[in-house]
């Protein structure tokens, strides 16, 4: 097992569409184990294909909730469901989230309060999920990622304004960054 460079935004995989896993074999079950690492090392709670340079739709979970509940997993080719997104502006203390491809920052993002993840595992076997709150959050997050969309794409006004000046600040942005977790040391 080893820990994978994230990716950075600016780099082309994290802004394209990702493609289909066709092989589940050995080379998937592998990549997987590299991604549930990297989460632990980052830290973070899930990991996507992209961020770690792969062109494939899936992606890794590991969060524990708050009654000490762990949900782990992996979501290959996955689709998902959600309850409609609430209007109005996000809650700084309760909806803001971070992402490991613009590392060290976090900002409020109003997102649907459920989900229904349907996916296979790495053996092809088909799985499904309902999730709400903070594990909804989660996949949606990571599913983005697997349609070439950062969660920054996402922010509106002021806040989309903030990431962007950070971006340029740190001179994210451009093809070819990435961090390395337990190595690099990220300002932020």
């Amino acid at each position: 097992m080893a820990v994978l460079p994230i990716r950075i935004c600016g780099d082309p995989v994290l802004h394209s569409p990702a493609t289909e896993v066709t092989e589940f074999d050995s080379g998937l079950r592998e990549l997987v184990q590299d991604m549930f690492e990297t989460t632990t090392a980052a830290p973070g709670v899930g990991l996507a294909g992209p961020q770690v340079g792969v062109d494939r739709r899936l992606f890794v979970y590991d969060w524990t909730d708050d009654a000490d509940v762990r949900h782990r997993g992996a979501a290959i080719n996955p689709t998902l469901w959600i309850s409609p997104v609430p209007a109005g502006d996000a809650d700084p203390d309760t909806e803001s989230e971070g992402c490991l491809s613009f590392p060290g920052e976090r900002f409020p993002l109003r997102r649907a309060s459920r989900a229904i993840l349907q996916a296979v595992d790495v053996d092809g076997k088909p799985f499904e999920v309902r999730a709400d709150g903070w594990l909804a959050r989660i996949f949606q997050h990571e599913f983005d990622h697997l349609d070439g969309l950062l969660y920054v794409d996402r922010l509106t006004d002021g806040y989309a304004r903030t990431a962007a000046k950070i971006e340029r600040k740190r001179g994210w942005g451009v093809p070819g960054q990435s961090w390395l977790p337990g190595v690099d040391h990220l300002e932020g």
